[in-house]
């Protein structure tokens, strides 16, 4: 994957850790989508995992990497986005296998439980691995990517249902109106 477009972000906590593997990166040959912060001043961990997510999903990037004090937070924050596949690794094994069987796409880590040269190995064995394609893994990520889209159309049907309601016998629903058997009272 060498030549990529890699996205990168972080919070405060994971700061230093993203300027110095941007260092590594580039020396690697990488061009790096750096999305910030671009201070160690305090900010919030979501609005980073969010654009380094929507640079992969609009193809400015392949891949991603992720940084804050634990790389929980960053991870979950990823991980809402349709499309993104975060994995918080620690250890190289995860770090290549989590893209070889699940096709992740961005990379989690904490700053405060990797140091530089670990975080190197791992980014390293993240992107140089690559999916492969066999049929059970390919099925898996399937019904993520399924998953993906009940829970998208799901919640634009409770959306619906909440603008229009309507009762099981199909009429509308007066929300002033309560239904048999409730009490009048708080």
């Amino acid at each position: 994957m060498a030549n990529a477009r890699i996205a990168i972000g972080s919070d405060h906590a994971g700061f230093s850790l993203k300027g110095d593997i941007t260092a590594y990166l580039k020396g690697l040959g990488y061009e790096i989508l750096d999305l910030g912060p671009h201070s160690a001043d305090p900010v919030d961990f979501p609005d980073y995992a969010e654009a380094v997510g929507h640079a992969i999903l609009t193809g400015e990037a392949t891949r991603g990497v992720l940084i804050c004090g634990s790389g929980v937070g960053v991870s979950v924050a990823a991980n809402k986005m349709p499309g993104i596949r975060a994995a918080l690794c620690h250890d190289i094994y995860s770090a290549h296998q989590s893209v070889e069987h699940d096709d992740v796409n961005v990379l989690a880590l904490g700053a405060q439980v990797v140091g530089p040269a670990v975080a190197h190995e791992l980014v390293k064995a993240f992107l140089e691995a690559s999916f492969s394609g066999k049929e059970n893994h390919r099925r898996r990520v399937e019904k993520i990517k399924a998953m993906e889209e009940r829970m998208r159309t799901g919640l634009e049907l409770v959306n619906r249902i909440r603008i229009n309601p309507v009762s099981q016998t199909g009429r509308k629903v007066d929300p002033k109106v309560r239904s048999r058997g409730q009490s009048a009272g708080k």
